[in-house]
């Protein structure tokens, strides 16, 4: 018996129907380094690791690997989008209405989506999709002080 071993970057890449390009590979291991990050942060990491890289090509490769299922894209309201690489789960975001932190919260309550609505309108539920709002830590804090 043979253990399984995780996929590269690469093999993800392929898996999901992407050409490889190390631009690709290098934005994916971005969004799973960081935290909840924006597109000027994460081009900054591209390029940090491969060199200059076109804000328009991080948008285009952020697009293909949100539509592939490899990224997860949030827009809490009244802030821009940010990427993330925890998906499949249908975990939850709560933001610091003061700074903009975002960290992520796991269910609730059961199993997906989570919640039960109350008409579903003929729809088939598969996600739900909640933030919570609040002031981190430091932010609650420094009301304080």
């Amino acid at each position: 018996m043979t253990a399984s071993r995780t996929p590269t970057t690469a093999e993800e890449l392929r898996g999901a129907g992407l050409r490889v390009t190390a631009a690709r590979v290098a934005l994916l291991e971005t969004v799973r380094d960081g935290d909840h990050l924006g597109v000027e942060a994460l081009a900054s990491g591209v390029r940090d690791r491969v060199g200059h890289i076109s804000l328009q090509a991080v948008y285009e490769a952020l697009n293909a690997l949100t539509a592939a299922g490899l990224v997860r894209r949030i827009e809490p309201a009244g802030s821009p989008a940010r990427f993330e690489g925890r998906v499949g789960d249908n975990h939850h975001h709560i933001v610091c209405r003061s700074c903009g932190a975002v960290a992520d919260v796991d269910c609730a309550v059961g199993h997906a989506p989570c919640l039960h609505a109350s008409e579903d309108h003929g729809f088939t539920i598969d996600e739900a999709e909640v933030i919570y709002w609040g002031l981190c830590p430091g932010c609650s804090t420094a009301r304080s002080s």
